[in-house]
């Protein structure tokens, strides 16, 4: 017959894990919290700073991308609301005149405004496609688009990483984010810093059609 000792034990583990759970989910919703109020875009970023403000160390209860990104959109939807839509909505009605601005270099949308996150503070990101160091500053320049130069480290696979140019510039407000990578890249997104996944992307066409169903569904909602 099982001793008290032993009974304690299974009751012990189903404890610890559901107190593991509890922390994690205040740690998302604190980095959800972080990222729409303080304009932080990076999710280990704030995780991270989230944690050190909860006073939580251990890393079983750090939340993954993924919880984090579930706990912005529902922060979101319950505080933000018809703010958090419209400038979204700004922002890929922006996007599509800055995708057709660089055809040349093979663009896709990225980030927060493809996949419906972005507010007020977000950049429109793009991926832009050259083997050439120098084309796109050099576009830039005779386009007189005064523009800040960066690094961003991406993994485009399992076993390959790279640390891809970065420019960044504002235009009417906004403000755009601009990777470049090499033309080999355009036919496999690099992987998600969110799932680890390929990224989701999106040509001209494919945002087109977006903020057409964008259209149609706001049309909907204001008919009922």
């Amino acid at each position: 017959m099982p001793t008290a000792r032993q009974n304690a034990k299974p009751h012990a583990h189903t404890h610890a894990e559901t107190r593991t759970r509890e922390r994690r989910q205040q740690v998302a919703h604190a980095a959800a919290r972080l990222m729409a109020e303080g304009g932080i875009r990076d999710y280990h970023q704030a995780k991270l700073k989230a944690a050190q403000r909860l006073g939580i160390v251990d890393d079983a209860s750090l939340p993954r991308n993924r919880e984090i990104e579930e706990a912005l959109r529902e922060y979101q939807r319950l505080f933000l609301g018809q703010d958090q839509a419209s400038a979204l909505q700004r922002r890929r009605e922006a996007a599509l005149p800055a995708l057709d601005f660089f055809s040349a270099f093979q663009p896709r949308l990225v980030g927060p405004v493809l996949d419906g996150t972005a507010d007020a503070n977000a950049a429109i990101a793009l991926h832009l496609h050259s083997d050439d160091p120098d084309a796109i500053p050099r576009w830039l320049e005779e386009h007189r688009i005064p523009a800040e130069a960066r690094t961003r480290h991406l993994r485009l696979d399992r076993e390959r990483a790279l640390d891809a140019p970065v420019w960044v510039f504002s235009a009417d407000g906004l403000g755009f984010d601009l990777t470049v990578l090499p033309e080999a890249v355009v036919r496999q997104a690099p992987l998600s810093p969110v799932d680890e996944k390929p990224m989701r992307r999106a040509s001209a066409a494919q945002l087109r059609e977006l903020l057409a169903h964008d259209e149609i569904a706001g049309y909907e909602a204001g008919t009922r």
